[in-house]
């Protein structure tokens, strides 16, 4: 039995959190919820039993005897506050992109790199949503032929952006100028996540190139991106290129995609089966279809994956790495 933190608890991620603890039994002492000043004094349920949430200061922290802190409360809380609770014994798991980066911090997809959770001075990264969908067909592709270049093109859901997001999508639909957004995302695409860097790539594609070649420990790997917003509610789709160093049979790859853990193959032309968001939306697994060759250079493929972003793509992803410390 373990005594769990949640950071940020009140948020689409955080209740996410609380949602899956619960679903996979996950076996808890004590619970403890944190968010900002605003939510201080408000209660959530888990397990039909209500909870105290409390404001994230290190007075409210410093006397409880956490074993692991789940954080979604957004990079500057992360920064601040990651810290605080290793100090007082705590092992954090952060889903902000705060720490994934810092070199001495391992950033986990448990499917594709657990050995990495060895190397951790108390604090694990989550990877991005739309890296992380991505890592488990790259790994195994990477490991079976090598990985030359690699091709994102993203179709990200309104989710992603938080309940802003969702409101736009929703407010839309009456015509209501957006909030979140720069423009309206009702019967819209924007071609745009996250601010723009002097390169003329987004901090979401950049997020992509370099979360990528930390998890898969390749600097050399030639990556590029483009991320799409798109009016969908829930799950990210995306149409993945890759070149891969050796040559292949195609027959061989959809095999090892068939029989990989966390990975659901969907992938029938015939009768039209292929990874929609309305698929993927409230699963565990990433899905993957539209396995196909890319004839246009050599050992190139394509492949199109789905995954419930705030699920597999946030909350599973951490609450997995969680059961990976503790098993």
């Amino acid at each position: 039995m373990y005594n769990i933190a949640i950071v940020g608890a009140t948020g689409n991620v955080g209740r996410k959190f609380l949602n899956i603890l619960e679903e996979r039994n996950f076996p808890i002492k004590e619970l403890y919820l944190f968010a900002s000043k605003k939510s201080n004094g408000s209660y959530l349920k888990f397990k039909n039993k209500s909870y105290l949430v409390e404001e994230t200061i290190e007075d409210n922290i410093k006397n409880k005897k956490i074993d692991y802190a789940l954080f979604s409360a957004g990079g500057e809380t992360s920064l601040k506050y990651a810290p605080i609770f290793t100090k007082y014994g705590a092992i954090v798991i952060d889903n902000s992109n705060a720490w994934r980066m810092d070199k001495d911090v391992p950033l986990i997809v448990p499917e594709v790199n657990p050995e990495d959770l060895k190397s951790h001075n108390g604090i694990i990264a989550n990877p991005n949503c739309s890296t992380i969908q991505a890592m488990i067909p790259l790994k195994i592709l990477k490991d079976n032929y090598g990985l030359k270049r690699i091709i994102y093109s993203t179709y990200q859901a309104v989710s992603g952006a938080g309940i802003g997001g969702i409101n736009d999508l929703k407010n839309g639909i009456s015509g209501i100028s957006p909030t979140k957004f720069p423009y309206p995302i009702f019967n819209n695409c924007i071609p745009q996540i996250d601010i723009f860097l002097d390169n003329g790539y987004t901090k979401e594609e950049i997020k992509m190139v370099n979360e990528t070649k930390k998890i898969l420990h390749d600097d050399n790997l030639k990556i590029t991106a483009t991320t799409v917003r798109v009016p969908v509610l829930n799950c990210h789709g995306e149409s993945i290129n890759i070149e891969l160093l050796n040559d292949y049979n195609l027959k061989d790859v959809i095999n090892l995609f068939n029989n990989s853990k966390g990975l659901i193959l969907y992938d029938e032309k015939e009768s039209l089966k292929y990874p929609m968001p309305i698929l993927a939306d409230g699963k565990d697994e990433v899905y993957i279809g539209r396995v196909r060759r890319d004839f246009s250079v050599d050992n190139g493929l394509n492949i199109w994956v789905v995954a419930d972003n705030l699920r597999k793509g946030a909350a599973l992803n951490a609450i997995q790495i969680l059961e990976t410390l503790t098993n």
